[in-house]
């Protein structure tokens, strides 16, 4: 028998020594958790969607992350004061902001002067997309999607439309549409809403493309009618109610939804921005987010930080080419 010495020892023994030691050096990193209190931006005021994904998403965070998520509105200018706020926070992933289709898209070509960039905020993770929807007077005598562009062409820059304010999406929806099926109506913006839709219910204007979550109630209660949604497909709210791309030929290419939105200050590492999504997304698959949000007309938007990137910018440009062939320019602040 061969002698085995102390030297060949160590050395038949080493391989088996160093096994758990390149397991543990080769042991994925544990994702990135806050140490500290997270604020969550809000850039409108409380009790909209915003405020309610905002709210949502901080409930879920602190019970993930065991620390508190702090909820702040900072409304006004359309959204803008808040996201400013947003970009002049460290990018630590302490503070995030829970963004939408105005501040996060619209604006960058609606205000001349707005003070903050695209690349200050970072895309961490949508959270809920959903179609606004044409709708009409339950005593109008328009009845569908062909009646309603007979209308327009007949009374051409005639009929009137309310929104919610110049240069939200449900004022730059139908500018969007009347510009592709080259007619004319005339806006009539309102301080939200609520005082869009009571003129619409009096008969003051005689349409209005709103936000599906807010006039779904009106439009079950029989006192609006739906003539179709913005969406690139039927919303299962309002499965009867058609799309305008399938509605109108001319409106083939036709695809408006409100989304909503997690952002983060721009610069803010990507190991942080890939943790939070992941949250995020744990967030969105529990089925009573499904639930809820289609009681509010909308669903999930999932999917990795890149892909909302690409989404985010994608409906930047869209609302770019809208923007600029109507001419529309204001002031921020």
């Amino acid at each position: 028998m061969s002698r085995v010495t102390r030297r060949s020892a160590l050395l038949l023994s080493a391989p088996a020594l160093s096994v758990p030691f390149l397991a543990r050096a080769q042991a994925p990193a544990r994702p990135w958790r806050p140490a500290t209190q997270v604020r969550i931006i809000v850039p409108a005021a409380p009790g909209g969607t915003t405020d309610i994904m905002g709210r949502l998403c901080a409930q879920h965070l602190q019970a993930r992350w065991g620390v508190p998520v702090a909820v702040e509105n900072r409304s006004g200018a359309g959204g803008t004061i808040g996201t400013l706020e947003a970009t002049r926070a460290a990018p630590d992933g302490l503070t995030l902001l829970s963004g939408n289709i105005g501040p996060q898209a619209i604006a960058y070509s609606l205000f001349r002067n707005l003070p903050y960039r695209e690349d200050q905020i970072a895309p961490v993770s949508g959270q809920i997309r959903g179609p606004n929807v044409l709708v009409v007077n339950a005593a109008s005598p328009v009845r569908t999607m062909a009646e309603f562009v007979a209308l327009l062409r007949r009374e051409p820059g005639r009929v009137t439309y309310a929104s919610t304010g110049v240069g939200q999406s449900t004022h730059l929806s139908p500018v969007w549409m009347l510009q592709l099926l080259n007619a004319q109506a005339i806006h009539v913006p309102f301080r939200g809403s609520a005082p869009a839709q009571t003129e619409l219910l009096a008969g003051n204007v005689q349409f209005l493309v709103d936000n599906l979550t807010g006039v779904i109630e009106q439009i079950r209660g029989g006192r609006l009618r739906a003539l179709a949604v913005t969406g690139a497909e039927r919303n299962a709210g309002l499965p009867d109610v058609p799309t305008m791309r399938e509605a109108v030929p001319e409106l083939a290419n036709y695809e408006v939804n409100t989304w909503f939105g997690l952002f983060a200050p721009g610069g803010t590492p990507a190991p942080v921005v890939r943790a939070i999504n992941a949250d995020i997304a744990a967030l969105l698959d529990l089925p009573d987010t499904e639930r809820r949000f289609t009681e509010l007309g909308g669903a999930p938007m999932r999917g990795p930080p890149e892909d909302f990137a690409a989404f985010v910018q994608a409906e930047i440009a869209k609302w770019r080419g809208v923007i600029r062939k109507e001419g529309l320019q204001l002031d921020a602040g």
